[in-house]
């Protein structure tokens, strides 16, 4: 491990890296926490889904179905007000504890209480810290029933039950770990209390993540022994350990390096579709972005087909509207255009003149480069961009905290069904400081009242095709007006040394796996 960690963090070596052992470069510098309570930010989120497992889990080749995980089988009540799930027998944790039902409640209880960033996800079910225990119960020695209340089917439950807080944790271990109230949360940051294929090893900010094989795993031992995502910020240095054998995944190479990969005999390069969509959003806290006519002038101002297709050459597609495509009532109508002198009018009109803000942005090449043209592009229609660039978990956290005045970030639905992005979107029924909320509209402090109405009734619409259509509404509600312009949906290209197999990246963090790669 001294010679792995001498030729990855220093990149003083220049040779193959040992066959049991993936080295992969991207920027994880957007990581917040590693607690399954916690994570929320795209890097996070694949260490998660490597780490842990839920009682079902998404099938990768085909999200909108869920698999068993933990959990062997389940059986919807008559009701349709809870499930019964039985868990695998002999199902251990990489520390050896049996998998129990105890976990399960555990697991979610403290999600529940410790009310993060991703807490919505399970408390949509109605769950609160005083009514979690009864709400998800032991109903046999290898049995659980959750419960919930609401106007929604089980389908909807269980893709909520297989999004990143429903992680099942080790509660034996973490508890031994917990300091006061924190139920093992700063452990967790730097532990990991799993039963996935992989351990975490060892968590610098800004560094390194490694990931240790769970031979015990219930899923399986993985091929690989040994993960390490070195954090590179920079794509030219990225190329450059992909190209002398230091690394074996480069994920954040730029349009140049990625041409340069592709003549290569001894890298490929691969595409990937994601359901992360890129937007800049206004905070509703500033005077001077609370103007419709601010919104709609935004809307002509972004050089939609200069930043897809000639700076980043098909790393973004162009998208305006919340739900990416892939999932059932996403919009492909891209209705706006570059129009400066159009730009120039709407805010002429409205009256207002000399519009100067500050936008945060993550330092990442990438980022920066869309910014810069964004900068360029605002400037013709007469406005006045400023960038404050920071790291993405410096960027994320005063979005949270809605310090910021714009700001330039992705969304990637945190499950798979609509109402994951809808909500985000179009729904903020309380939009007081105290009551924190993982969604675009309550962090640009955006109260929508009546878009709220509408997300809830599309969430509670039985039939398919009319939920749809509900949805399609919404995203037109949003595009037409609102402090939140989406631009783009993602497209992944990842260049992998040609002898690197198995590596799976679909649509979302969550299914970046690594328990399936071989090096020939």
């Amino acid at each position: 491990m001294a010679t792995l960690f001498t030729l990855t963090l220093l990149g003083a070596a220049h040779a193959a890296t040992p066959k049991d052992t993936l080295v992969v470069a991207k920027n994880i510098e957007d990581i917040v926490g590693l607690d399954p309570a916690e994570a929320f930010e795209f890097s996070s989120a694949e260490v998660v889904s490597n780490v842990y497992q839920n009682l079902i889990q998404y099938d990768v080749k085909n999200p909108n179905k869920v698999v068993p995980g933990l959990a062997d089988s389940w059986t919807v009540a008559a009701d349709g007000k809870s499930i019964t799930f039985q868990l695998k027998p002999s199902a251990h944790f990489a520390s050896g504890n049996d998998v129990r039902p105890e976990d399960v409640l555990f697991s979610f209880m403290r999600v529940v209480k410790l009310n993060k960033a991703p807490a919505f996800i399970l408390t949509q079910l109605g769950w609160t810290p005083d009514n979690i225990g009864q709400m998800v119960r032991k109903t046999g020695n290898d049995s659980v029933t959750i419960s919930w209340s609401g106007d929604f089917g089980a389908a909807f439950v269980l893709n909520l039950l297989a999004a990143r807080p429903g992680s099942i944790l080790d509660e034996k271990l973490v508890t031994q770990h917990q300091k006061g109230t924190d139920l093992g949360n700063a452990w967790l940051n730097q532990n990991s209390a799993g039963s996935g294929p992989y351990k975490l090893k060892l968590y610098k900010p800004k560094e390194v993540v490694v990931l240790e094989a769970n031979a015990t795993t219930p899923v399986g031992a993985p091929a690989t022994r040994m993960v390490l995502i070195k954090n590179v910020v920079e794509p030219a240095t990225q190329r450059l350990l992909l190209e002398s054998g230091d690394a074996d995944i480069a994920r954040d190479l730029g349009p140049d390096q990625l041409t340069a990969m592709k003549a290569r005999a001894d890298i490929r390069v691969e595409t990937y579709p994601q359901a992360a969509v890129h937007f800049i959003s206004f905070n509703q806290k500033q005077d001077k972005l609370r103007n419709p006519a601010v919104w709609e002038a935004m809307r002509y101002l972004v050089d939609y087909d200069g930043i897809a297709n000639r700076l980043l050459k098909g790393q973004m597609k162009v998208h305006q509207a919340f739900l990416p495509e892939g999932f059932p009532g996403a919009l492909k109508e891209t209705p706006f255009k570059y129009d400066p002198e159009k730009a120039k009018a709407i805010l002429s009109k409205a009256g207002v003149k000399d519009l100067s803000f500050d936008m945060d942005v993550i330092n990442a090449p990438r980022f920066m480069d869309m910014a810069q043209s964004l900068q360029a592009s605002m400037a013709k229609g007469g406005v006045k961009l400023n960038l404050l660039s920071g790291t993405g978990s410096q960027v994320i956290t005063r979005y949270r905290a809605r310090k910021h005045e714009a700001i330039m970030l992705y969304w990637g639905p945190d499950f798979f069904d609509p109402h994951a992005n809808a909500k985000a979107f179009a729904y903020n029924v309380d939009n007081s400081d105290g009551n924190y909320q993982s969604t675009t509209t309550w962090r640009n402090a955006w109260a929508v009242p009546q878009l709220s109405s509408k997300t809830m009734t599309a969430l509670k619409e039985k039939d398919p095709t009319a939920r749809a259509t509900a949805y399609q509404d919404l995203q037109r509600d949003v595009q037409q007006s609102s402090p939140i312009v989406v631009m783009f949906q993602e497209q992944s290209q990842v260049a992998l040394r040609s002898n690197v197999k198995g590596y799976i990246n679909g649509l979302t963090p969550d299914f970046v796996l690594y328990d399936k790669v071989v090096k020939q």
